[in-house]
């Protein structure tokens, strides 16, 4: 099969003059540590993935850190290195990155230190949606990867820890990091662009822990029961029924 393009992560900001430091990344690191889900996610997605987790293969997913995160990640352990890119396309993700942040590769799935995950796994596929009016008012989805990663087919298994912890992570980052803020309300707008121009609602998982709607030509929120939410292929056909089980 032919190989997909690798996605970066968002968490890239531009160059920014705040004060991105060693000890705010170990204080986001203390705040978000709870897995998504009871369920093993990784175990869903990767026989439809090469095997691997969508997540943890940067065949998928690039993630890109701060370089204030990759010292502090370094320290810690050797699970990380410098991402090499495999073709022009990742060549030219590598290439765009502004000069405050790297591309990185861990070692596997297989080798996993949950601890010294980078913010960007501990968070994927959320990213803090933030409203018309600038507020960060829950967690959405990197909608890029609806065909490959199957939590975001089955959000009603994300636990409420991890949204706590979530939330009170990414409020953390936007407050000390208005560059991030930015970048995030940025990617806000392109959502609602994008899932106007499909004319689908955006699913959305309130800070605390509701379901709930996001209308993209309106901005509006309303409850919504997350059976109503769509799921997609390769999970479309027997997605609930995996949910049920372990």
């Amino acid at each position: 099969t032919a190989r997909r393009k690798p996605i970066c992560s968002l968490e890239a900001p531009e160059p920014t003059d705040c004060a991105v430091s060693e000890d705010l990344f170990r204080e986001l690191y203390d705040k978000l540590q709870a897995p998504i889900s009871r369920f093993e996610c990784g175990a869903k997605c990767a026989p439809h993935n090469g095997g691997e987790p969508v997540c943890c293969s940067t065949q998928h997913a690039v993630p890109v850190v701060d370089k204030a995160e990759w010292r502090l990640l370094r320290s810690r352990s050797d699970l990380w290195h410098r991402f090499k890119p495999y073709d022009a396309a990742a060549r030219d993700i590598v290439a765009e990155l502004p000069s405050t942040c790297m591309a990185v590769e861990c070692k596997g799935a297989r080798h996993c230190e949950r601890e010294n995950r980078s913010l960007s796994c501990r968070a994927f596929p959320f990213f803090p949606y933030i409203d018309r009016e600038g507020r960060f008012i829950g967690l959405s989805y990197y909608w890029i990867f609806e065909d490959r990663c199957w939590v975001i087919s089955n959000l009603q298994v994300v636990d409420m820890q991890f949204v706590g912890e979530f939330v009170a992570a990414y409020d953390l980052l936007i407050a000390r990091d208005k560059q991030e803020y930015e970048g995030f309300r940025d990617h806000s707008v392109s959502m609602r662009r994008v899932f106007s121009r499909w004319n689908r609602f955006i699913p959305l998982i309130g800070r605390d822990g509701g379901y709930f709607k996001v209308m993209p030509k309106t901005g509006r929120v309303l409850p919504c029961d997350p059976a109503r939410y769509p799921t997609h292929a390769p999970y479309k056909e027997k997605v609930r029924s995996a949910a049920a089980a372990p």
